[in-house]
């Protein structure tokens, strides 16, 4: 076998990625966007069996793609009709599964793993979205930081990727060192307490509830969190900014547009998207103007919003759905990841909310009168995840993200974990009501008071958030029944297992 194409692509890839600055590779969209997903079509389509093979069934001659409109007319391919249907190496590059160096599992709802190959060079891509965060908001560039990784270890795409990332950067010459405890918790608060002192700065990096899990253990136990600086990087779930609010006080944060980044991630692609300290700025905004938020997604529920580059990951809306096309181990073009969601322009992102009487720029400028660092003219996705995770009620569309609002007031969140199970039941008269199972914190007990006061507080904010539910659901029927549950429970909480916040 022949190393040296591999070795010199290696070279070339990482030497770019070493000598350019961040500021140029974001620029880059500015006049490519659209070529390059075209550029990808046709590569694909040449090199790709799998791809080949999609395109031959259906008839599609490639060669006839040389529009973006061309191109935004083929078919979507999805997990059902492109991943599950060819062998692995078929959907990677020429066929050759060898040709990648790291294969993540994904499990997905059905539990079944999928597989995702990759290789270097594929990460290096990704690993600019981790660079925006640590040198815009965390200014890693300057700052002795400790990057401590949360996320599940092995198999899972998460822990690896984020570590592979980091260690990156630190290549590039940023003051970062990984530490790998991965979802031990033990071990987190261990390394943070033994370690955390020498540096400027700690980043958790995992996914929310856990994090929170890690930073309410810490406290318990009289760890003081804001001696350490902490930040943190976040992805997988959709939170409020009440949470953020809630967590940034409990570790001593005083700028939460800098202090925190998620990221829109999935097995399939790595990053595809992350906060920036404008979109958080932007997402605090809309967090306490509803009307706002309603009139710019169309729901009453706050998507995850972040921006994202073009050149990197090319994204399109279709059928409220989100579809992006991306270069990776196996490459994806027009691929349906099955999100809810939508893009918005920079410019239109800052026409509306001037119509709405806010200037974000303004709001971050520091008193140098200076704008800061991770203002970049990339375009917003929006992204409400999943569409099946909503229940039904008087023909009003409850979220999960209206619930957990309720549980995050003050007097309410010192009771309990945040997790929760939604579900419309029925009583022995068959009249709909809607249940609310809420988990207790460690050593909460509970009592009918509590309960009332947790109905109460979910029940204002379902009003406030959700004009579905103000609107279609009669006055009698619109306290939720509330049940607590110790932490753990069984039935509703059982440990180590991905929790669903809905039931049908």
């Amino acid at each position: 076998m022949n190393c040296k194409p591999r070795q010199q692509r290696v070279i070339k890839a990482f030497e770019d990625f070493l000598s350019t600055p961040l500021e140029t590779v974001l620029q880059r969209h500015l006049n490519t966007q659209t070529s390059a997903a075209l550029t990808l079509f046709h590569d694909v389509a040449a090199n790709v069996p799998a791809y080949k093979a999609f395109l031959a069934e259906r008839e599609i001659n490639p060669a006839t793609i040389q529009t973006l409109e061309e191109f935004q007319k083929l078919p979507a391919i999805a997990k059902q009709n492109y991943i599950l249907r060819y062998p692995l190496a078929d959907l990677c590059h020429n066929g050759q599964l060898e040709a990648c160096d790291t294969i993540a599992a994904s499990s997905g709802s059905s539990g079944k793993p999928t597989f995702w190959p990759r290789f270097f060079t594929d990460e290096l891509q990704i690993a600019t979205r981790f660079e925006q965060i640590f040198h815009d908001s965390f200014h890693s560039d300057t700052r002795r930081t400790l990057a401590v990784i949360c996320f599940t270890l092995g198999t899972w795409v998460g822990g690896m990727f984020t570590t592979n990332c980091c260690r990156y950067l630190a290549s590039k010459g940023y003051l970062i060192s990984v530490i790998t405890p991965g979802n031990n918790k033990e071990e987190i608060l261990r390394v943070v307490q033994e370690l955390g002192s020498a540096f400027e700065q700690v980043v958790l990096l995992g996914y929310p509830p856990f994090l929170k899990d890690v930073i309410d253990t810490g406290i318990a136990r009289g760890v003081e969190w804001q001696q350490y600086q902490i930040k943190l990087v976040m992805a997988g779930e959709v939170f409020s900014e009440e949470w953020r609010s809630l967590v940034g006080e409990r570790v001593g944060s005083q700028n939460p547009c800098y202090d925190f980044a998620s990221l829109y991630g999935t097995a399939d692609a790595g990053v595809l998207g992350n906060e920036t300290p404008l979109s958080i700025c932007i997402r605090r905004f809309l967090a306490i103007n509803p009307d706002a938020a309603r009139a710019l997604f169309g729901e009453s529920r706050l998507p995850t919003l972040v921006q994202y580059d073009p050149c990197n990951r090319f994204f399109e809306v279709q059928d409220g759905g989100l579809l992006f096309s991306g270069d990776n181990g196996i490459p994806l073009v027009r691929y349906d990841i099955l999100d809810t969601g939508g893009i918005i322009s920079y410019d239109a992102m800052l026409q509306f909310l001037a119509e709405w009487g806010f200037n974000p720029l303004e709001n971050l400028r520091s008193d140098s009168q200076e704008l800061p660092r991770g203002i970049h003219q990339l375009p917003f996705v929006y992204v409400f995840g999943r569409s099946n995770f909503t229940v039904s009620y008087f023909g009003a569309n409850i979220y999960p993200e209206n619930v957990t609002v309720g549980l995050e007031q003050p007097g309410i969140q010192e009771w309990v974990t945040g997790k929760f199970v939604l579900q419309v039941k029925e009583d022995a008269d068959k009249n709909r009501f809607l249940s609310v199972v809420v988990e207790l914190g460690a050593g909460v007990e509970g009592s009918e008071d509590r309960k009332q006061a947790i109905a109460s507080s979910i029940l204002s904010q379902l009003l406030r958030l959700n004009g579905e539910f103000a609107n279609y659901v009669p006055v009698e029927y619109q306290t939720p029944l509330v049940t607590l549950a110790p932490m753990g429970d069984f039935e509703y909480f059982p440990i180590g297992v991905k929790h669903r916040y809905t039931r049908q």
